[in-house]
């Protein structure tokens, strides 16, 4: 019997991204986000647009690849502990339709920034880097790998 917890699930922290309603706040977010930015008078439309796709993806990292365990009180032994929130996702299971709007999500933030910084050298270099740092961890084959150690407790 797992006293104060209210939730059926074994993680609750599994199933949030797929939740009612939260590709559309998460879509929201980021449009707004971009809003926010393109109102600040000294910030031209690349720039703009450059800093919505690095501030996405330096959160979408932190929230989804850096930071691990749960919010939650979970009888799962502690297993959750040592999980990012990504490896968490679905229970661990690939190319669930959560983890396919996560990862395609930024591939078009990335798009549309290339396209309206017109493929400037210096906003292509650092929306492309920003872009890996966050598809990179997302692969299948780095499911539980701890790259140098990092992260590993």
């Amino acid at each position: 019997m797992n006293v104060g917890v209210a939730h059926s699930e074994v993680n609750p922290n599994t199933r949030v991204m797929s939740s009612r309603g939260m590709w559309l706040t998460y879509a929201l977010g980021v449009s707004m986000l971009h809003v926010v930015l393109l109102s600040i008078p000294f910030f031209s439309v690349p720039v703009a647009w450059t800093l919505t796709n690095v501030i996405h993806n330096l959160g979408m990292y932190v929230f989804l690849h850096a930071v691990k365990g749960t919010p939650f009180e979970t009888p799962d032994q502690g297993k959750a502990r040592l999980l990012t929130h990504w490896e968490q996702l679905d229970y661990g299971v690939q190319f669930t339709s959560s983890r396919k709007f996560f990862t395609i999500s930024p591939i078009i933030l990335y798009f549309l920034a290339s396209f309206y910084t017109k493929y400037d050298p210096t906003h292509f270099i650092l929306n492309t880097t920003s872009l890996l740092t966050v598809l990179i961890p997302k692969l299948p084959q780095l499911h539980g790998v701890r790259i140098f150690g990092i992260n590993k407790y």
